[in-house]
């Protein structure tokens, strides 16, 4: 496979840790170069230009928010995915994290089958220049931009943001093979709504992972948000565990679906895919909890 081929920089100084790392991904047909501290890893970032860098956050000199802040403030390594490997699981360390553009955060200890998906949908996401979701199959990127584009020039379309929230407490307690598995089959539902209701105009794709966009017919509104928010909110008892149900695990923190419109604007009407965006990530953190 392509991303078999990629070189992948790990920056961990537990030397156990790192050694398994390294041995199970050159298994899997990975080029791997190992460092233990922040400065080497900034140095061999600028050297290797690796597809890919695992990051410790604790390290013995510099942290790894600190690595990757000078990673990203450097043009030749600016680009070069991150996957944070830390045992730090407060909500605050994730969004650090989030803000200097980290593709994801593992938290120790890890399955590594699960590592291994996150390196592959990482590089596999880099390289088709994040035109579909790695997980869903669904376009973004680019892909999206093009119908946002279609939606401005069209005032017989509708545009919906279909959000899905507290995906992070369920990942905390299941792990990323289960939201994945949540997202695909959500991304999956979604697509069954739209050929049941018959509509080729449909359009589903993702604003962020988390968040799927859906252009509609102006009349089926009222059906698609209710036919939608209705079968994704029956569907989550089936991914909780009998037991953490019980034991009232997702009580204050369960799975919801929240979807939201995003209107035109008469006084400042939106003119470019990039001010649709905008305007659509300022109405998903409005609706946030």
């Amino acid at each position: 496979m392509e991303d078999e081929k990629a070189t992948l920089l790990i920056v961990e100084d537990d030397v156990d840790v790192a050694e398994m790392l390294s041995a199970y991904l050159q298994a899997q047909g990975y080029e791997v170069h190992i460092v233990q501290w922040g400065e080497d890893g900034l140095r061999a970032a600028q050297s290797t230009l690796p597809d890919l860098i695992i990051l410790d956050i604790r390290l013995p000199d510099i942290d790894g928010f600190e690595v990757a802040r000078q990673l990203r403030e450097q043009r030749k390594t600016r680009h070069i995915p991150i996957l944070f490997l830390t045992e730090r699981r407060e909500r605050s360390d994730r969004l650090r994290g989030l803000q200097l553009n980290a593709e994801d955060y593992i938290t120790k200890p890890f399955d590594i089958q699960e590592l291994r998906l996150r390196v592959r949908n990482t590089l596999r996401r880099v390289r088709q220049g994040s035109l579909t979701n790695p997980v869903t199959g669904l376009p973004e990127g680019a892909l999206v931009d093009e119908r946002l584009q279609t939606w401005l020039d069209d005032p017989t379309a509708a545009l919906f943001c279909v959000s899905i929230l507290n995906l992070d407490h369920f990942r905390e307690v299941y792990g990323f093979v289960a939201s994945d598995d949540l997202l695909r089959a959500l991304g999956l539902m979604l697509q069954d709504l739209v050929r049941e209701m018959s509509r080729a105009d449909f359009f589903i794709g993702h604003l962020t992972p988390t968040d799927f966009l859906v252009i509609a017919r102006l009349e089926s509104r009222t059906a698609f948000i209710e036919r939608a928010h209705k079968r994704l909110e029956q569907s989550f008892d089936y991914f909780y565990r009998d037991q953490d149900r019980e034991r009232g695990l997702f009580r204050e923190k369960g799975l919801q679906v929240r979807i939201r419109e995003l209107q035109p604007q008469a006084g400042q009407p939106l003119r470019s895919p990039v001010q649709a965006r905008q305007a659509l990530q300022q109405l998903i953190q409005g609706g946030r909890p």
